[in-house]
């Protein structure tokens, strides 16, 4: 009789879950949160502002602006629902795809020129709580739409990821909304 030698079984693999490919991502996220902090902190604020013409102060413009790329977000969560089959009774139509990803490029667009006003005239001001609360929304939404935006080409991450980045770009924006143009408005009238 001959003896069977016994290949040595090899360890099963460790089953991927993807997490890994989320910490690249996250790490920068948080380093563009971090360095908008500490720039809008360290720098000096102009105090010079912007205005667009038709409008009665810069206050104006960056709260409309806010309100456009928050009405713009909305769209994106409602386009995000419908693509992923979470509205009951909705079948997403095929122009669904395209809408979002406008919707999100205008919301994208729309902000900016207000975070670059505020970092620029204004930085990070601490002075009160919903200032301060305005001031660490604004550094974390940057930070958070860098970690979805990094986070959305990539193939193997979980599941929950993309959607969990999305509700948080969203729910920051809805913040600093509430925190500026809500308060502007509700303080100051609606006009422009």
């Amino acid at each position: 009789m001959t003896a069977q030698s016994e290949a040595p079984s090899a360890a099963p693999e460790p089953v991927s879950t993807g997490i890994g490919k989320l910490i690249v991502p996250s790490v920068i996220g948080g380093l563009v949160a971090l360095t908008l902090g500490i720039y809008g902190r360290l720098h000096s604020p102009t105090g010079v502002v912007v205005n667009i013409a038709g409008f009665s102060s810069a206050g104006y413009v960056k709260s409309w602006l806010a309100t456009i790329a928050t009405v713009f977000a909305i769209v994106q969560v409602i386009s995000a629902l419908v693509m992923y089959g979470k509205i009951p009774r909705v079948t997403a139509p095929s122009w669904i795809g395209t809408l979002h990803k406008w919707s999100g490029r205008i919301a994208f667009l729309v902000v900016v020129p207000v975070a670059v006003n505020c970092l620029y005239a204004l930085g990070f001001q601490t002075y009160s709580t919903r200032v301060l609360i305005h001031s660490i929304l604004g550094c974390a939404f940057f930070g958070a739409f860098s970690i979805k935006m990094l986070i959305l080409p990539k193939r193997g991450v979980p599941g929950w990821a993309l959607p969990l980045a999305g509700a948080l770009v969203f729910i920051v924006l809805v913040g600093l909304w509430f925190t500026s143009a809500f308060w502007f408005f509700s303080t100051f009238g609606v006009h422009r």
